[in-house]
């Protein structure tokens, strides 16, 4: 051959050489055959236990996605009615305010004194707003997961059947959940 046509052929590209991983699953698999071919191995029975372990590391991988879902969800629900034990303490302070405020007041000091309690309870009902807790609406109609009927009077033309007439007791909700329902008579 001429040296032009020797520059002309493709260069050989030098042998690659197998990874240290090919190198070992390549032992791996020439060291099972040689077992297999020395032994009488039970190919089927082995083939099924793989299957068996397969299916059971399957199993625990699912089981343990499920319960990072459920832990996640959890977490997040938490997260979103924390305080709610502290709503429901503080609760009966804000109905205890709200009564004080219905006193009738005839002296300078007893004006005073319900005027602080008034900014008290604007206060705490200004911070329970931000925190989420709300007042369960009882205009109109009658809702069994919002109220609780504590008494029913016969319905007449003001108030159609299954409609709030009375509140007794304001009922509150921490976000979407109901923390005390709304204690009320209903028109039946």
């Amino acid at each position: 051959m001429t040296e032009k046509k020797k520059a002309e052929q493709p260069k050989a590209e030098p042998a690659k050489q197998p990874s240290l991983k090919e190198e070992i699953a390549a032992e791996m698999t020439a060291d099972l055959d040689a077992e297999i071919k020395d032994e009488k191995v039970d190919v089927k029975a082995l083939q099924k236990e793989r299957d068996e372990l397969e299916d059971k590391y399957l199993r625990a991988a699912a089981e343990i996605n499920n319960m990072n879902k459920r832990f996640n969800k959890e977490r997040e629900a938490a997260a979103k009615y924390d305080g709610q034990k502290l709503a429901k303490a503080v609760l009966p302070v804000l109905d205890n305010l709200e009564r004080a405020l219905t006193a009738e007041v005839k002296e300078d000091s007893a004006v005073s004194l319900k005027q602080g309690v008034e900014m008290v309870y604007n206060h705490l009902e200004a911070a329970l707003k931000e925190n989420g807790v709300t007042e369960i609406d009882t205009k109109g109609h009658f809702d069994p997961t919002l109220h609780q009927a504590v008494q029913t009077v016969p319905a007449d033309d003001d108030h159609p059947k299954d409609t709030v007439v009375q509140v007794l007791q304001r009922g509150y909700m921490l976000k979407d959940r109901v923390l005390r329902p709304a204690m009320v008579v209903v028109a039946n």
